[in-house]
């Protein structure tokens, strides 16, 4: 798992991406993990940056990307 951050919102809880296999990592703060498959990193930054955690997940990642539950 690549090394994660806190996040103000109020259901993520930490986000992280991983390089090397172009995942984005969502941890909820209801404890559910998640891995979204071929995210270019640049919506990585555009996620972490959003005024709004949750909305820029919903609108821009959920879907559009597969995702595992990890």
């Amino acid at each position: 798992m690549p090394d994660m951050i806190y996040v103000e919102s109020s259901n993520v809880e930490q986000i992280g991406y991983d390089e090397g296999t172009s995942e984005l990592h969502v941890i909820f703060k209801n404890g559910t993990h998640y891995a979204y498959l071929n995210v270019p990193q640049h919506l990585f930054g555009e996620l972490r940056d959003a005024t709004s955690i949750g909305s820029y997940l919903n609108r821009e990642i959920k879907k559009t990307y597969e995702y595992e539950k990890r």
